[in-house]
């Protein structure tokens, strides 16, 4: 299976809450960390919810 890097490039501060623990449950927990994650579509649709906040680094 493929897998993505994520990156959270802007803060979670004013978010709502289902953002933030949508954040949580990728794993990112702080600015600019990075994570590598299977590509699935749970993960791709989690990625869309916070899209303006995360970058995917492939």
């Amino acid at each position: 299976m493929s897998t993505i890097k994520i990156k959270q490039v802007k803060s979670q501060i004013k978010c709502p809450k289902n953002q933030k623990l949508t954040l949580e449950a990728l794993g990112l927990r702080k600015l600019n960390a990075t994570v590598e994650l299977n590509d699935t579509p749970a993960i791709r649709g989690m990625i869309e919810k916070v899209k303006h906040l995360v970058v995917v680094v492939e």
